[in-house]
């Protein structure tokens, strides 16, 4: 007759094996909470990127249109980016990109969202703000931005930006508000 193990008696590595899927399992959920902070982050900047942003701005007009609460959407298009790749590469790009979204993060409240758009284009989505709040915001982050000294290698650049300004007026569609805060900024870029 074979010795068969005995059920009440697990043998004594499996304590050891316990320990080994325990840390493997909080390995792998520490893994999966980095990939889902990275797929909202932008990967050069400490803001959101476009689909964090895009979360946060749904969020925000859920929120809005239940409590009726005002909320304000800014959309920054620097100036001059173009020429400070052109004069100083584009790691120096890169960096005055990093630059404008702490100066930006700097400058608005923790409830506040920044997300980097795409290239050189940057939101900022005030909760509890009206249009007027939202262009006084926008003509402080724009003295902010030009007042901003930036070097990159012993080299200065100018940072500088138009912003446009959208309150939350109902609208339904995020792609929609965006697009208004977009058309804004361009009329003020254009009429400069």
């Amino acid at each position: 007759m074979t010795d068969a193990p005995d059920i009440d008696d697990p043998p004594a590595d499996l304590g050891a094996e316990i320990a080994r899927l325990r840390a493997e399992v909080a390995a792998l959920t520490a893994r999966a909470e980095a990939a889902e902070a990275a797929a909202e982050h932008d990967v050069l900047t400490p803001v959101l990127n476009r689909r964090g942003f895009v979360a946060a701005m749904t969020r925000t007009m859920a929120y809005c249109t239940r409590y009726k609460v005002p909320a304000v959407l800014l959309y920054l298009d620097l100036d001059g980016f173009k020429g400070v790749n052109d004069a100083l590469g584009h790691a120096a790009g890169d960096a005055a990109l990093v630059r404008v979204a702490e100066l930006l993060l700097e400058n608005v409240r923790a409830t506040d969202a920044v997300g980097r758009l795409g290239g050189d284009e940057f939101a900022i989505l005030l909760l509890n703000a009206d249009m007027d709040a939202g262009k006084e915001k926008a003509a402080g982050l724009k003295a902010a931005l030009e007042e901003a000294a930036f070097t990159y290698d012993g080299q200065p650049a100018s940072l500088g930006g138009s912003f446009g300004v959208r309150a939350f007026a109902g609208q339904t569609d995020v792609e929609t508000w965006l697009a208004e805060a977009d058309a804004a900024m361009w009329v003020r870029k254009r009429g400069r």
